[in-house]
């Protein structure tokens, strides 16, 4: 490869508009981001039922991708998705709201689109996408907790996302804090995301409220008495109106959280922690009282320095943003060996020597 075209690259690469996909529970969002992580369009639709077969969600996906491509120049595509996926960033061993089973996406969906691909789990995406772009920028050794419905987790260091050997590390959401505690869909008992959690604080609210409390009379007119209608978002509107009973009920949560984070200062020692996902809405009515759990609790509180707790800055659009950005690591290499394959093409018609077999793109690990 020249020289020149390899400083073109280099001056070029970080501005490449890709893909992003963010598949969640009931939506699919698809992005086009360029290279200051900035959305220039953005196109949603519904996740396809679990019972559906892998193939209709890929085709979902290759829509979405396609109608992008008919209106911007994109390079590659990355992927984020709720499950496991595997270290080489190809395959989803588990989703559980969809039908994947050690489901070879990256190789299904490279072979419709023409373009590299990688997939990745989507609380390491929406951590990749808060270290470059939101909250966690500066901060070599980032740790980001997502809570929603349950805890998801994430770990930058070093300016590189840590995958684990088997590519599951960050599960932060099913470490036990309460032996014997709250039953938790993996199978285990006192996970922490039942008790710091968009449904742990749903769980507590609904508990108060079916027992007739006085002090959850205002979350019961809120929803005319019907338990069932007491959701997340309510509590936290709830809260920042100022009743009493949902600030407290968003306290215990932050509790809860701060007491986790301590936990994992003690296991990673991070520089800051981010903290995302749908409850982080609540802001201050979360996080100061995290805040005072995790110094309560730290291991050697006093001694040494702690770590800045903040909320991330990209809301619900950081997954979409960080799997596009990391696929841009592939964009590179892809034209980079595009443009290697024209050369030597155009070597081997002039003298007829150095033919071999090259593949079209090849992995670029970040």
């Amino acid at each position: 490869m020249s020289s020149d075209y390899a400083e073109y690259v280099r001056r070029t690469a970080l501005r490449l508009p890709t893909v992003g996909i963010d598949i969640g529970g009931t939506k699919i969002a698809a992005g086009v981001v360029d290279g200051e992580g900035r959305i220039l369009e953005q196109l949603r639709t519904e996740t396809p039922h679990k019972s559906k077969s892998p193939k209709v969600v890929e085709d979902v996906i290759t829509e979405l991708v396609l109608a992008l491509a008919d209106r911007h120049d994109v390079h590659a595509v990355g992927i984020g998705a709720a499950g496991f996926v595997d270290a080489q960033r190809a395959r989803v061993l588990f989703a559980p709201h969809l039908s994947w089973r050690n489901e070879p996406l990256q190789e299904a969906l490279s072979d419709r689109l023409g373009l590299p691909v990688i997939v990745e789990n989507d609380a390491n995406a929406a951590a990749w996408a808060e270290w470059r772009f939101g909250a966690g920028a500066g901060e070599e050794h980032l740790v980001m907790v997502n809570l929603g419905t349950g805890i998801g987790g994430a770990i930058v260091h070093g300016g590189r996302l840590e995958r684990g050997r088997y590519g599951m590390a960050g599960e932060f959401g099913h470490m036990t804090v309460v032996p014997g505690g709250h039953r938790c869909p993996c199978g285990n008992r006192g996970c922490w995301e039942q008790y710091s959690s968009g449904n742990a604080l749903v769980r507590e609210a609904r508990e108060l409220a079916a027992a007739e409390s006085p002090v959850a009379q205002p979350l019961l007119d809120r929803v005319e008495g019907d338990v069932a209608s007491i959701t997340g978002p309510l509590v936290t509107e709830a809260a920042q109106e100022g009743d009493p009973c949902a600030v407290e009920l968003l306290q215990e949560i932050g509790q809860w959280l701060g007491l986790g984070l301590a936990n994992l200062a003690a296991a990673l020692d991070p520089g800051r922690f981010v903290i995302g996902g749908g409850v982080s809405a609540a802001g201050e009515l979360l996080l100061a009282p995290a805040r005072e759990a995790y110094r309560r609790n730290l291991t050697g509180r006093g001694f040494r320095p702690e770590a800045e707790i903040f909320e991330a800055e990209l809301g619900n659009t950081a997954g979409l943003i960080g799997a596009a950005d990391l696929a841009r690591g592939r964009a590179r290499r892809f034209r980079t060996v595009k443009r290697a394959r024209v050369e030597r093409a155009e070597r081997v018609s002039r003298t007829g020597v150095g033919r071999r077999r090259t593949q079209w793109w090849t992995p670029l690990e970040r």
